[in-house]
């Protein structure tokens, strides 16, 4: 079994990481560079922060929420957390951690008051799994570094049903799926409410005002339409049933609180916070999607999941970054160990994909970050 073999690895290099050369201060286009890329890639609204020695230097928003209505995307606009809800989910997870509330290496059977094939009502239907005894097998760290073995979503699957493809543990394969029962442990395993733990443990904790799980009614006065590949305008999803994998409603000015308080390790114990960016799991695919369409390669920054983010070895020492898009909105962060530097990317328009390496590197100076694995329209490993 692969998993955890790079632990070691991964708590050296975050030891040597302030032996790296001096960092270049950290800057970013100017408004007129990026209007013009905006145009350039027809994003109509981008927001963005820098975050340097764990605190928010800087957070902007350009563009329209709506564009037809002229309505400006500002910091603290409600938009579409999308997959970096995991990463949150995740790091409230390693609080209960820290408590023993949870053991992340206990199997699922441990977990649970009942087996999890018996759960059969949406979302939490797992009785496709009965006839594979491997998902007894299963536990949250392997669920957390996405090596459960199973796809994304089940409606991806033939006849959506859900099976597992490798043995749990054996590999990275991105899965929504799997923070379906993460989520289940906690809710039916603890007996708590994911909402009210996402509030006291991430959200209040980081000054996170404008933050949820599920769709308020105030967010409408202020909330960003989404735009697809082709240009067309998508009604902002409103988001009512708590999801650990996507339904967080956030703003820029929340997610730079956030990813500053995860960076400074805010209300983890320290070994928890460097478990939560060390590479568990080795990636070899070539593409982060789709999972199992068996391409792989060899990656000079040795890429692997952590406990809730993407794990890489950078110039200037470890780094880690996590991000997702739909139809019509994208997210991206990049964080640097070395300095705590990281720069967070929201978008209601999903072609924003597009400026994400090119703001990144203006941000944050050249980087190894592996973008072709996250973009297939890239090239470059």
């Amino acid at each position: 079994m692969r998993f955890g073999t790079w632990l070691t690895v991964g708590m050296a290099a975050m030891l040597v990481a302030g032996c790296a050369r001096p960092l270049r201060p950290m800057q970013s286009l100017s408004d007129p560079e990026i209007q013009r890329a905006m145009r350039r890639e027809q994003v109509q609204g981008l927001a963005f922060a820098t975050i340097e020695n764990g605190q928010v230097v800087n957070v902007k928003a350009m563009g329209t929420r709506n564009a037809s209505l002229g309505q400006p995307l500002t910091p603290d606009t409600i938009m579409a957390g999308g997959a970096l809800t995991k990463a949150a989910f995740a790091y409230m997870l390693l609080q209960l951690a820290d408590e023993g509330r949870i053991d992340l290496d206990a199997p699922v059977t441990k977990l649970l008051p009942h087996p999890l094939p018996t759960y059969r009502v949406r979302p939490y239907d797992f009785s496709d799994l009965a006839g594979d005894a491997r998902w007894q097998t299963i536990t949250p760290r392997m669920l957390l570094a996405h090596g459960g073995g199973l796809a994304d979503y089940r409606w991806m699957e033939p006849g959506g049903r859900l099976r597992i493809h490798t043995d749990p543990g054996e590999r990275y394969a991105y899965s929504s799926e799997g923070y379906a029962i993460l989520q289940l442990i906690v809710e039916q395993g603890l007996g708590l409410d994911v909402a009210q733990e996402m509030r006291r443990r991430v959200f209040d904790r980081f000054g996170m005002r404008r933050t949820s799980m599920y769709w308020r009614a105030e967010y409408s006065e202020n909330a960003a339409d989404g735009y697809a590949f082709d240009g067309t305008l998508q009604p902002h999803e409103r988001r009512y049933r708590v999801r650990a994998a996507g339904s967080m409603e956030t703003t820029i000015a929340d997610q730079a609180r956030l990813w500053a308080g995860i960076m400074r390790g805010d209300g983890l114990r320290p070994d928890t916070r460097a478990a939560f960016s060390t590479g568990w799991l080795p990636i070899a695919s070539r593409r982060r999607y789709p999972a199992f369409d068996g391409a792989e390669t060899a990656w000079p920054q040795k890429l692997a999941a952590g406990l809730g983010v993407v794990t890489f070895e950078d110039r200037s020492g470890p780094g880690w970054f996590d991000g997702g898009h739909d139809e019509s909105t994208a997210d991206f962060v990049l964080c640097l160990e070395t300095g705590q530097r990281c720069v967070v990317m929201l978008s209601n328009d999903v072609r924003a994909e597009r400026l994400f390496p090119e703001l990144g590197r203006q941000a944050l100076g050249p980087d190894d970050m592996p973008w072709s694995w996250e973009y297939d329209w890239l090239d470059q490993p």
